[in-house]
This record gives structure tokens, C-alpha cells and sequence, in this order.
């Protein structure tokens, strides 16, 4: 058989189109990979170069919020400063303690002045004005302020080539419409800056305030200048003056790694290692932070549910939205009838509602009396009275949104205090019988001498009648009448006598009245002089007539004034004659009224004075030493104190001093 052979196939024709085609797919495929590298890498630094440029201005504006937030703050408390100002002026160590509190938690203010409706300064703390008073452009500001009736800023003066400027805040004080003057409040604006700037944001970023024509008036860079690269300016919000906030990166633009593929690969493992460990940290922190809920959540219900004294939640309607088991128990009432309820609640006592819509209506207003007592009402209508705590309730973000109320029952301390009220009273009577037991042969030999009186004249009037029997002749009337006018002045004294000790030792509650200390005087002079002439000692009573009167139990202080005397009468009794001279004398002052009963006696010894007032302590063998005792307790009754010092012509001074009555009724 005859084989057949076929021709060569040329070279070109076999491998020519084919070859480029798969040299050509591989190179088009580095190249786009080389595309993607190049690519990738730019459109990530220019996305992190946008992201950069935002933050900056998400954070510029951030900033300028905050600057804001905080002349906004300043701008309520000048507010209400006016207000107050316009309607009752404070007395001027108020005022100035109200500006020192705005300057204590603004340290940017420079000054804080008040102006009069004349212009002349009424008050200014701070900063003194210049010799020239406020700039020019302040000057306009607050022309502008007072015809538009609204707070203006003027525009930033001062140190430009410092930048350490001011600025100026003018609010105008109206009162019914008539213009009453202004207050103005002058800013640094470098520590206002420096005070409102977190200080991880100076570290990145400079940033300035700039004014009108961009002139630097106040700037804060903690990093180090500004590179140009990431910039942002904001004017900011104010009515009236133009200033604008400038930041300037200390950043620079974000730069490629040199080998951008083990770069890519090791920051992405790097990343994803990261990534886990934090999410690992984050899970860890939550469940922890769950538990943590939790086991504070079970301690926090069983502290509660433990405690006496009674808790109650309210919203800022009045509306009760928590109350714990002791608050339940006190009211004779569950959980479930309380939680929801709106005034008028379950628990108040009839007799006490009116206080009861009193405080309701100020807790709406926000003005809640963070101290009162009450009574409330028990289911089985029972009352109990009870001490109230009021304070404000505030969330993560410092807002109000209610009120929460501690609530003691103070049933037992109302009987103590009662019990201790009945005691001091036995005691106080027991003084005071003892007082004229001690008196009772003074009183004796005094009412002796007006009896005999009254016995001479009226033998007297009768001896002139018998003669103008005898020789039938008239009567001689004048004679007669000035006998019987002395036998009735000597019984009226008789009688007056009589009466101080009746209504000093009768038992009686104590009343509370307007009391002038010159009638206390009086009214007990007459058994302070029966002490005084037993002893042999001078009573002088040096009491000026117009004495502003005090709020206090007359008997009380009369009981108190005779008990001092006869200590001061007793301790001049080895004292030489000329010595023994006893001194009551009143005088006012600092809206008080001070009484002291001052002897010439032996005096206090040290130790004997550090247990002076205490009950049942006396340096008498016979004393039952309560007598110092409720006379500091009357004192203190009155709200008023009880002290001794040394006479420097030796012997002792007691004092009292008492509240006038306007400072005790205001009390």
C-alpha cells in the first residue's frame, strides 16, 4: 500500500495569534492587579483624607456648640441675675455673693458689672472697668441691645497681637416696660477656649478665634501649629458680634507604606487580630457588666426592701412611679394602688391638704421643699407623722425627670419630744416652787411691813374718828383721807406681792408673745429686791426704754432673770459691803436683744465651769443643780443662748440673748 505524506504546517500559522493571546491575558492581569494595588491604595488615602476632613468639621462644630452651650449658660444666670435685680434689688453682700457663684463656675468672665438706667456702675465684680469704661464697639453694642430689648454681643477687643481678647455680652434690665438699666458681662475668650476645648482635641488641632477681619483674638494649641492640610472655619451662632472659629490640623496628609502588599496583608491580619481580641474584650466587658447589673440590681432591691425608712419615686406631673416595702407599710397601702397614682393621693390626711396642694403645686413648678414635715393618713386611718426629704432625680444626661422622696416616720421622736416637753415643765415648776420655798421667809418679813403699815394708819383713821366723837366736833377729812390713802397703797403692795408669786409659781403652757425685756425687769424687781435687801446687796437696773421687743414666754424669762439675781445675791455674801452691788442691764444689737446679770462675788472657778450647766450638778450643799440647767434650756427654747464670763472687777456675768421679734417671727 502507498503511504501519503502531508505537507509542514507553516511556523506562523501555528503558534503566531495564539502565543499573544496568552502572553497578553497574564499581563492584563498584572496590570489590572497593579491597577488595583496603585488604585486602592490612593482612593483609601483619599478616602482617609475626606474622613479626616470631615471629623474635623463634625468636630469644629462640635466645639462650636460647646462654646455656645456655655454662653448660653451664662447667658440664663444673667437672666435671672436681671430679673431678680429689676423687681428687689438684694442687699449688696447677696448680690455680690450671687456674682461670685457665676464667676466660680464660669472661669472665663473677666467681670461682671451692673449698670443703672443713668449709666453709673450700681455694682461690678471682677475685673475693674478701665479708666475710659467700656470700648467703643461695647459702647454701640449695647445701644443696640437696649432699642431692640434683646442680649447682644459686641464684637472681640482687646490684645489682637496676643491674642488674649475680650468680648463683651450686654443684656438690658426692663421693668414694666421702662428701661432699668443693663448688665454686662465681659469674657476672655482665651480661657473661655481653654476651659470648654477638651484637651485630646487641642492635642490635634489648633484652633483660634478670629474676628471680622480675621484677626487672631484668641487661640489654644496644645499640639503644636496647624499644618494647612485639614482646615475648617465656622462662624458662630451669637447675636450681634461676628466671630468665627477657625481649626487647623496638626496632622499631616496620610502617607503610603513602602511595600503596600505585605503592608496590606499584615496591617489586615493585624486588623482581623485586633478586631477579635476586641470583640473577645467587648463580649468579656458585657457579660461582666451584665452580672454586675445584675448583682447590684438583687443588692439594691434587698437594701431597700430592708430599710425603715420609706422611699417614693415621682415624675415631674406628681405622678408616683416607685415606691419601696417600709413606704408601703408606713401608708397601709400596696405597691400596686400607689405606682400610677396622681395626687390627690390615698395617704393624705384631710386637716393637711391644703399644705398638701401647696407643695403639689410647687413640685410642678420644679421647686420642690427639699424639707418638711407632714402627716399622712394609714388605711386604717391612722395618722403618722413623718419627716420628707425631697431631691431631684437626673438621667445619664443630666436632665430632671422626676423626684425621690426618703420618708421617716417620726412617730417615736414626737412622743420623746412630747415626753421631754412634760419633764422640762415638772422641772421648770419644780425650780419654781423651790425658788419660793427658798423665799418664803423673805416674803413673810416683806409682807409684814405693809400689814403693820395698815394697821398703824387704820388705827389711825379710827382714832380720829373716836376724838371727833368725843368732842363733837367734825372730822377732819383731810387727815382722815391720807390715812386710808396709805392703808390702800400699802395693801395694793401687799397685794402686788402676792400676785408675782402667783403668777410665777402656777402651772401654765408656754406662750409665746411680744415681750418687752424692760417689763421683765420690772415685773420680777420687786423679788429680786427682797432677795437683795436679805443679803444686803444694791440692785441697779440699767434697762434702756426703747428696746426693740423679742417673741418669748414672759413667766419663762422672768424665771430665769430671778434665778440668775439670786446666784449673783448668794456669791457677793462674803463679799465686804461696798462690794455688794448687783447690775441688770439690756442693750441691742446685730438684730438681738442681750440681758446680763453682772456680780461682784467669788467668781467661777475653772473646773466648776466646764460642768456649769449640766443638770443636777451645783456647788451648793443644798442646791439640786437644775437651776443653771432650765434656765439655758428656756433660753434655748426661744432660740436664743445662755453664757457666763469673768467680771474684770471680779465676780461673774451672765448672759441671754434673745431674737428681736422680727428675726424670731421670720424664724
Amino acid at each position: 500500500m502507498k503511504s501519503i505524506s502531508l505537507p509542514p504546517l507553516p511556523p506562523s500559522t501555528a503558534s503566531g495569534p495564539a502565543s499573544r493571546w496568552r502572553w497578553l491575558v497574564p499581563v492584563l492581569l498584572v496590570l489590572l492587579f497593579l491597577a488595583v494595588l496603585i488604585w486602592l491604595p490612593w482612593q483609601a488615602r483619599e478616602m482617609e483624607s475626606n474622613e479626616r476632613q470631615e471629623q474635623l468639621i463634625a468636630d469644629t462644630l462640635w466645639v462650636e456648640q460647646t462654646l455656645r452651650f456655655e454662653l448660653a449658660r451664662n447667658e440664663e444666670a444673667l437672666a435671672n441675675l436681671g430679673a431678680d435685680l429689676v423687681v428687689k434689688p438684694p442687699p449688696n453682700e447677696m448680690l455680690q455673693a450671687r456674682m461670685a457663684q457665676m464667676f466660680k463656675s464660669g472661669h472665663e468672665l473677666e467681670r461682671l458689672v451692673w449698670f443703672g438706667a443713668d449709666g453709673k456702675v450700681l455694682a461690678i465684680h471682677g475685673a475693674e472697668l478701665p479708666a475710659s469704661g467700656l470700648a467703643e464697639a461695647s459702647r454701640a453694642t449695647g445701644e443696640v441691645a437696649r432699642k431692640t430689648h434683646g442680649g447682644r454681643y459686641s464684637d472681640p477687643y482687646g490684645s489682637t497681637a496676643l491674642a488674649h481678647g475680650l468680648l463683651d455680652y450686654h443684656l438690658p434690665l426692663y421693668h414694666e416696660g421702662a428701661y432699668a438699666g443693663s448688665l454686662v458681662a465681659t469674657y476672655k475668650l482665651k480661657v473661655l477656649l481653654d476651659e470648654t476645648v477638651p484637651w485630646w482635641f487641642a492635642q490635634d488641632n489648633m484652633l483660634e478665634l478670629l474676628d471680622k477681619d480675621d484677626k487672631v483674638v484668641a487661640i489654644r494649641s496644645a499640639g503644636g501649629p496647624g499644618r494647612g492640610v485639614y482646615t475648617h472655619k465656622h462662624a458662630l451662632d451669637l447675636p450681634g458680634g461676628l466671630i468665627t472659629l477657625a481649626t487647623d490640623s496638626t496632622k499631616g496628609a496620610p502617607r503610603l507604606l513602602p511595600n503596600l502588599l505585605v503592608g496590606s496583608v499584615i496591617v489586615l491580619a493585624l486588623g482581623l487580630l485586633l478586631s477579635l481580641a476586641a470583640l473577645w474584650r467587648h463580649i468579656a466587658r458585657t457579660l461582666a457588666a451584665e452580672a454586675a447589673l445584675r448583682q447590684q440590681m438583687a443588692f439594691r432591691t434587698a437594701m431597700e426592701n430592708s430599710l425603715v425608712t420609706g422611699l417614693r419615686a415621682r415624675d415631674l406631673e406628681g405622678r408616683v412611679t416607685y415606691v419601696n416595702p417600709a413606704f408601703c407599710a408606713m401608708v397601709g397601702l400596696p405597691a400596686e394602688e400607689l405606682v400610677g397614682k396622681v395626687p390627690p393621693m390615698p395617704y393624705w390626711a384631710p386637716e393637711a391638704m391644703a399644705d398638701y396642694e401647696e407643695r403639689f403645686q410647687l413640685v410642678l413648678s420644679g421647686e420642690a421643699t427639699p424639707q418638711f414635715e407632714t402627716v399622712f393618713q394609714r388605711s386604717d386611718g391612722a395618722r403618722v407623722p413623718v419627716l420628707v426629704f425631697e431631691a431631684p432625680l437626673v438621667d445619664s444626661r443630666g436632665r430632671q425627670t422626676g423626684w425621690m422622696s426618703s420618708i421617716l416616720d417620726i412617730t417615736d421622736r414626737k412622743r420623746v419630744e412630747e415626753l421631754n416637753r412634760k419633764q422640762e415643765e415638772k422641772l421648770q415648776e419644780s425650780a419654781r416652787l423651790a425658788t419660793m420655798g427658798e423665799m418664803s421667809s423673805m416674803l413673810a418679813h416683806e409682807l409684814n411691813q405693809p400689814l403693820a403699815a395698815i394697821s398703824s394708819y387704820t388705827a389711825g383713821a379710827l382714832n380720829v374718828l373716836a376724838r371727833g366723837e368725843d368732842a363733837a366736833q367734825p372730822v377732819d377729812a383731810g387727815l382722815l383721807r391720807r390715812a386710808l390713802e396709805q392703808a390702800r397703797q400699802q395693801a395694793q403692795r401687799a397685794g402686788q406681792i402676792i400676785k408675782s408669786v402667783h403668777e410665777f409659781v402656777k402651772k401654765r403652757e408656754p406662750e409665746r408673745q411680744r415681750v418687752e425685756i424692760g417689763s421683765v425687769v420690772e415685773g420680777v424687781r420687786a423679788l429680786i429686791e427682797l432677795q437683795a435687801r436679805q443679803g444686803y446687796v444694791v440692785l441697779r437696773v440699767q434697762v434702756p426704754g426703747q428696746l426693740p421687743p423679742v417673741l418669748a414666754d414672759r413667766i419663762m424669762l422672768e424665771q430665769v432673770l430671778l434665778n440668775l439675781a439670786r446666784n449673783g445675791i448668794e456669791s457677793m455674801q462674803g463679799e465686804p459691803p461696798e462690794r455688794r452691788v448687783l447690775r441688770i442691764e439690756a442693750h441691742a444689737e446685730g438684730g438681738q436683744v442681750a440681758v446680763a446679770v453682772i456680780d461682784n462675788g467669788h467668781g467661777i472657778a475653772p473646773e466648776v465651769a466646764a460642768r456649769l450647766f449640766s443638770p443636777f450638778f451645783s456647788t451648793k450643799a443644798e442646791g439640786m443643780g437644775m437651776g443653771l440647767s432650765i434656765c439655758r434650756t428656756a433660753i434655748e427654747f426661744h432660740g436664743g443662748t445662755l453664757t457666763h464670763a469673768a467680771n474684770p472687777g471680779g465676780g461673774t456675768v451672765f448672759t441671754f440673748t434673745l431674737p428681736q421679734q422680727a428675726q424670731a417671727e421670720a424664724a
